[in-house]
């Protein structure tokens, strides 16, 4: 079974008297175990595609099923049940909170499931570790360089263990030898887990040729 299988998607937005079509009948099939970058020109559907498949936003038509789940038949608590178990999200900008220390940060989505900071450390620890931090387990984000802090990010999203981890731009914010690093352990996590699918939205064309598949989003439609 794909992890996303996305067919028809199209999603319109209303500005003023307008309809903008930010995705117009984009299809898309994708496995598990994969490294995947989705590229295009500015506006033309790359986040409106990766928000529908993280069930941040849904599509004004078609259907897009992930790990098995039809998003379009979650209610809103259910979609951010969703999101909290089965998705991992990474950003260019780390979006570490500054008084948690490494750890800390890390397990904030267990926090967040109710579970306490005491009994959800052995698993945060364990993850910097495999991203290579674990000597910096109770820095905080400003004691920390900005690979590092995407190092975090990463332990982060994998906390809960998720099928699918959305990447925006996640070297957007580093130097190359930082960004080559970040995306060696990427497609690292990808590779892993044959049933775990890593998706990465750049606008680096060097970034987006380290993965295995690279999908080309244009005018709403999957071009490749």
């Amino acid at each position: 079974m794909a992890v996303v299988d996305a067919v028809d998607l199209v999603r319109e937005y209303r500005m003023g008297t307008e309809t903008v079509r930010a995705l117009d009948g984009a299809s898309l099939s994708l496995d598990g175990g994969q490294f995947v970058s989705v590229v295009g020109p500015s506006g033309a559907g790359k986040s409106t595609l990766l928000h529908i498949i993280g069930a941040l936003d849904t599509p004004t038509s078609g259907t897009i099923s992930v790990d098995g789940t039809d998003l379009a038949d979650l209610s809103d608590d259910e979609s951010s049940a969703f999101r909290r178990h089965r998705v991992g999200f990474i950003f260019q900008f780390f979006n570490l909170v500054p008084t948690l220390s490494a750890w800390e940060n890390v397990a904030l989505p267990r926090l967040l499931d109710s579970q306490s900071l005491r009994k959800a450390r052995p698993r945060a620890v364990e993850l910097l570790d495999r991203v290579g931090l674990g000597g910096r387990v109770d820095h905080r984000p400003s004691e920390l360089s900005g690979g590092q802090m995407q190092r975090v990010a990463i332990a982060r999203s994998l906390m809960m263990d998720p099928t699918i981890l959305l990447a925006d731009e996640p070297t957007g914010n580093l130097d190359s030898a930082t960004g080559a690093d970040v995306l060696a352990l990427l497609a690292e996590v990808a590779h892993d887990d044959p049933d775990r699918l890593v998706l990465m939205v750049t606008h680096d064309d060097a970034a987006a040729q380290v993965c295995d598949r690279v999908v080309t989003v244009r005018d709403g439609r999957i071009a490749d």
